[in-house]
């Protein structure tokens, strides 16, 4: 079904092959087609799907649809979602709604889940704790294979996952793992101690969420469990939560090396004044740092006086250097949030990118020393001039571009920041000031 066969159902109000017909598609698909809907008609169609389905649509709605379903739907509708939703999805609503909507919420909790989402409120933002789900399936080293399968049976329903099952003591604390799949090839006779992997890879409570993403990406998980100081397990985190957190973090560093402040509502949901203001800071900040830009080109007005030419060729020097740099920058950005590259790589980085300057800085160079000789008809030491900086002007740039992510990460800074405009600014004062040496020097200016 699409948008256009939805709203033509709607509009001869063939209610039960509406419902049939939805009922056969994915829930993503679903609340994607009601978020096109307005509110009233969305809810419409939303009261008519089953009760089950109706749960698993409401947890895929945007953070405004959810608010505007919560403000609209009866006490008991409302009851009926909350009783349903997993609790990680619950603590993701609740984390994003206004206060007059989370009391809402809460008023139909069960009193254990609401101590337990006042507790899971109080981790920090974007911390293992904050993202995890109390809802797995947990079972006694004592137990035997054939008591496991029964009560994964009887209270796997209501679990995230029953892929991985967590062996904890009566204190909690995680003493191991074990699949789903051994459960099943092995003999029901079998203890769980005999059959369970004691080599577990776990998160604590207060560890980044992108730490968590990391460790995801390296060992190909499902599941993470996630455990206290203690090492009590306290909840575990899906896959499917963690591809969320990548995408925000992908988002995140995309915005900070736009030279914009992270925002994490959707583009055509944010307002324009919020837009502006993510915007606005950073670029006054650039606009500012390249002040020294200008106090560069005043300070060196006499050689430009001398000799005209050489203001041509600024833009082209300033571009090429900001490229340059950029690249270098985007790499090794992405090699630290990848874990490719850690701060011990700072001098391999280094030489490395030197190498690869000088290459490409040499094929620049000589391509533009002619380009400029025969074509802008400028005498050779004018080109040499040119030429030169700009051979030195790629080395400096792709040196500064890996080294300022690097340096930035070992002062616990995020590295995406030091990106494009940050570097351009950098080399732009830098290529700058080279030129006009140069040309004083080349040129006896």
């Amino acid at each position: 079904m699409n948008e256009r066969r939805l709203k033509e159902l709607i509009q001869q109000k063939r209610y039960v092959t509406l419902k049939k017909e939805l009922e056969e598609l994915n829930q993503v698909d679903i609340a994607e087609l009601l978020e096109e809907l307005d509110v009233h008609t969305a809810l419409l169609i939303f009261r008519m799907l089953s009760k089950d389905l109706a749960v698993e649509v409401f947890a895929h709605f945007s953070v405004e649809h959810q608010r505007n379903i919560i403000a609209k739907v009866t006490d008991k509708e409302l009851k009926d979602i909350v009783e349903e939703l997993f609790f990680d999805d619950m603590i993701d609503i609740i984390e994003e709604m206004p206060a007059n909507i989370v009391k809402k919420i809460l008023k139909h909790a069960k009193e254990e889940e609401r101590s337990l989402i006042n507790q899971f409120l109080k981790y920090p933002p974007e911390s293992a704790g904050s993202i995890m789900t109390i809802e797995y399936v947990d079972l006694k080293k004592h137990m035997t294979v054939g008591d496991a399968l029964r009560h994964i049976k009887r209270t796997g329903l209501d679990k995230e996952t029953v892929y991985t099952c967590y062996v904890t003591d009566k204190n909690r604390k995680l003493e191991g793992i074990v699949s789903l799949r051994k459960l099943v090839i092995s003999d029901e006779d079998k203890s769980i101690e005999e059959i369970m992997n004691k080599d577990v890879i776990y998160v604590t409570t207060h560890d980044d969420q992108e730490t968590v993403a990391n460790v995801f990406k390296r060992y190909g998980f499902l599941a993470l469990p996630v455990v206290d100081k203690e090492e009590r397990l306290t909840g575990i985190i899906t896959v499917d939560d963690i591809m969320d957190v990548i995408d925000q973090e992908a988002t995140e560093d995309f915005q900070k090396m736009a030279a914009m402040a992270p925002s994490e509502e959707r583009y055509l949901d944010t307002s324009i004044l919020n837009l502006a203001k993510h915007r606005i800071v950073w670029l006054l900040v650039l606009m500012i740092s390249a002040t020294f830009t200008g106090r560069i080109i005043r300070k060196y007005e006499d050689v430009l006086q001398s000799i005209v030419v050489l203001t041509a060729f600024i833009p082209m020097l300033m571009d090429t250097g900001g490229n340059s740099g950029s690249q270098s920058s985007t790499l090794i950005i992405r090699g630290l949030a990848l874990g490719e590259i850690e701060l011990k790589d700072a001098g391999r980085v280094l030489w490395k990118e030197f190498r690869i300057s000088t290459i490409v800085g040499l094929i620049l160079a000589i391509v533009n020393f002619f380009r400029i000789y025969l074509f802008d008809t400028v005498g050779p030491m004018v080109a040499l001039t040119v030429s030169f900086t700009l051979f030195l002007t790629v080395i400096i740039a792709k040196v500064v571009g890996s080294l300022l992510p690097i340096a930035a990460k070992r002062l616990d800074i995020d590295p995406a920041i030091m990106a494009g405009p940050l570097i351009t600014t950098v080399v732009d004062a830098l290529s700058l000031i080279l030129y006009f040496k140069i040309a004083s020097w080349i040129l006896g200016i």
